[in-house]
């Protein structure tokens, strides 16, 4: 691992992105999504997505000129279509819209169909938390998990993001529902590295802390084994239902990639509507403070809530670089360079 200065990371995936034929909005935008993701350390789905993504412009599979366009619209709800345009950009527009619903109606629903991979979901969550919105959203996905009892995947990891502003840091919860989204096997195997805890069954059908295998065998554990399997496919049903676009067997027959045509929900509500935002703000201390003080448990040195961890990663790395991977560094130059 290497350590890169903010600005210069974010300025070199604006190369590569401007080099993939974007125009210089779209990539400054995207760039900066992609340096965000990283600085707070998740760069499973911020520069380690770069190349891909550059990959699939140039295979047709995302459309840089597709914009959101309205499909239909009732009441707080509206309905959008993709047109396979870049996820960031798409699931940005869709946060926006919902928000300017809620500012209007207190809540705003907002389900975008036929996109293409919003790379970090919690992206969506701080945006609106910024805003001072609360937000739920979440994508499905192709099939890459097995539903609890099978061996194959028919079932995506879906990802969920949940947040609540705060002035003292917002609560933002982003997570897939595997144990450890494909992403993070990839950044931990790039570090040489096993999972903390059992992330998936090997081949022969063992759990396994290590990453390689489990990667091979495309069967990585649901959370809370039966209940993260549950809790994905009704986000599967719901995602496909709201957006009037594709569930994850939708998305398998398309054959393009990683979430190529998938549907997203994003639900923004506005808590200043409701019991206003100082109580928004008592409301959120109390919890983190409780939550912070817990009693430690053996091996413990501390307990988080959700969004602390990334918070404290992001004001380390804007202090002493970001870290990121040799090998990914220079691919993604190597894209700026072209």
């Amino acid at each position: 691992m290497i350590r890169i200065p903010f600005e210069e990371l974010q300025g070199a995936i604006y190369l590569a992105l401007l080099n993939a034929g974007m125009n210089e909005h779209d990539a400054g935008v995207c760039a900066r999504v992609h340096a965000e993701a990283t600085c707070d350390g998740v760069n499973s789905h911020g520069i380690n997505r770069v190349a891909r993504f550059v990959d699939y412009v140039r295979k047709g599979w995302v459309n840089l000129q597709g914009v959101p366009t309205p499909v239909k619209r009732f009441g707080a709800i509206e309905i959008l279509d993709g047109n396979r345009g870049p996820g960031i950009l798409n699931a940005l527009s869709a946060t926006e819209r919902a928000m300017a619903i809620a500012a209007e109606h207190g809540v705003g629903i907002v389900a975008l169909r036929n996109t293409t991979h919003w790379m970090r979901g919690g992206t969506y969550g701080w945006h609106a938390a910024d805003r001072g919105y609360i937000a739920i959203c979440w994508t499905n996905t192709e099939s890459c998990m097995p539903g609890w009892g099978a061996k194959k995947p028919r079932v995506g990891n879906n990802p969920f993001v949940m947040a609540v502003p705060r002035d003292k840091g917002h609560i933002v919860l982003d997570m897939a529902m595997s144990q450890y989204s494909y992403g993070k096997l990839q950044a931990t195997r790039l570090k040489d590295k096993n999972m903390p805890f059992p992330a998936g069954f090997d081949s022969e059908g063992k759990l396994t802390a290590e990453p390689g295998p489990i990667e091979a065998s495309m069967r990585i554990l649901p959370m809370g084994y039966w209940k993260g399997s549950g809790f994905a496919i009704m986000l599967d049903v719901l995602a496909a239902v709201l957006s009037e676009g594709l569930a994850t067997n939708g998305i398998d027959a398309v054959q393009q990639g990683s979430c190529t045509g998938c549907s997203q929900v994003f639900i923004l509500i506005d808590p200043r509507k409701l019991g206003g935002e100082a109580f928004t703000n008592e409301v959120a201390d109390g919890v983190a403070d409780y939550v912070n003080t817990s009693e430690l448990a053996e091996d413990s040195h501390e307990v988080l809530y959700p969004g602390q961890s990334a918070l404290r990663t992001r004001i380390e790395q804007r202090q002493q670089g970001v870290a990121v991977d040799d090998g990914i560094w220079a691919d993604v130059l190597a894209l700026a360079e072209q």
